[in-house]
């Protein structure tokens, strides 16, 4: 895989395309798989990992729906090509660490990717644009069964399939919707929505999943256990809460249009101008912005750019991807000044 060749290209979650994009940015279905045979990673040696990844290849190569996949390393890969992976949410953070005996699968258009011993031997994820739960879990679905075809798996008649971690024993399925929701956020209506959805086995985590922190008002909402549910319980419960929380955030910014219009362009249009005329800016500070302006074309304040220009410098502005597109190292502050000279350039901010 050509890593250069990807910086310009569209990762299928920012296609801005998918079912109620206006406030859902992406959907994603994960399963938790481990072999029968093999001790769990963090339990197993060199030797173990080895023989679960070389197993796991030699399977994949003979699948009729991985065909149009690439193979990757991870320890024959740069630092930065890991990061640059990790922000395309094609793998997680620890899949970049500890980087002996693991793998990779992207499918075409990254819409598919398989961690291969990450925390459980195998992880696959289907990453769709917009709000598509049933048709994510369709396609993952089909690719579990037909590798559970050749692959015997750990599994319990009495908790179901057996993961590295308890909460994802049972079905082994995450299922996580990313919502912007800056109107919730700017009347401070999202703590009650974290208490809300809390009380029904769901959790809210950043934008990079678990361990993150929420930034430029983007939530990832996600079941928190998967052991006593069925998939399509989880599935249901998950499109219900979501269908709600988007009917609130709609709600809300026809609340702001109504009682708070003048505040609301004011941040809007402030923002936008920061992100046309700065010199130097942070990535915090970038996604801070890119939430209000995205909001400013959502509510029809703004025509002159599309959610897929903004789509593009949320995924540029990251470090990986600011050092790959300048096809080098950047400190911290060389960073900066590089993404102001990206953003400007995108939006048609001038020199």
């Amino acid at each position: 895989m050509d890593f250069n060749d990807l910086v310009n290209r569209k990762s299928e979650w920012l296609r801005g395309d998918g079912p109620r994009s206006d406030i859902v940015m992406s959907t994603r279905v994960r399963l938790a798989r481990n072999l029968d045979e093999y001790p769990f990673f963090g339990w197993a040696d060199n030797e173990h990992r080895k023989k679960v990844l070389e197993k796991l290849i030699s399977v994949f190569n003979d699948n009729e729906l991985l065909k149009d996949t690439v193979l990757i390393r991870i320890k024959d890969i740069s630092e930065i090509d890991r990061e640059f992976l990790v922000e395309r949410h094609l793998m997680s953070q620890e899949h970049a660490m500890d980087v002996q005996q693991k793998g990779l699968i992207v499918g075409d258009g990254e819409k598919l990717s398989i961690m291969i011993n990450e925390e459980d031997h195998l992880r696959m994820q289907i990453l769709q644009s917009g709000l598509n739960i049933s048709e994510a879990w369709k396609i993952i679905d089909a690719l579990d069964t037909s590798l559970g075809e050749v692959l015997t798996y750990a599994y319990s008649n009495r908790f179901g399939y057996l993961t590295a971690c308890p909460t994802n024993t049972g079905t082994g399925l995450r299922a996580s919707v990313m919502l912007h929701l800056p109107a919730l956020a700017m009347t401070g209506q999202i703590e009650k929505v974290y208490e809300a959805i809390s009380k029904l086995g769901l959790t809210i985590r950043g934008f990079y999943g678990e361990g993150s922190e929420a930034s430029g008002n983007f939530f990832q909402i996600s079941n928190q256990v998967a052991l006593g549910h069925s998939e399509v319980d989880i599935l249901d419960n998950l499109e219900r809460v979501i269908t709600k929380t988007i009917a609130r955030e709609e709600h809300t910014r026809d609340y702001l249009m109504d009682k708070k219009k003048r505040e609301t362009q004011d941040g809007i249009f402030r923002s936008y101008g920061t992100l046309k005329s700065a010199r130097i800016i942070t990535s915090r500070e970038t996604i801070k912005l890119l939430s209000a302006v995205r909001l400013g074309l959502n509510l029809g304040l703004i025509s002159d750019i599309d959610v897929v220009s903004l789509n593009d410098i949320l995924l540029l502005m990251h470090p990986a991807h600011l050092q790959k597109s300048n096809s080098k190292q950047l400190s911290s502050h060389e960073r900066d000044i590089k993404r102001a000279d990206m953003i400007r350039k995108k939006i048609g901010g001038g020199n």
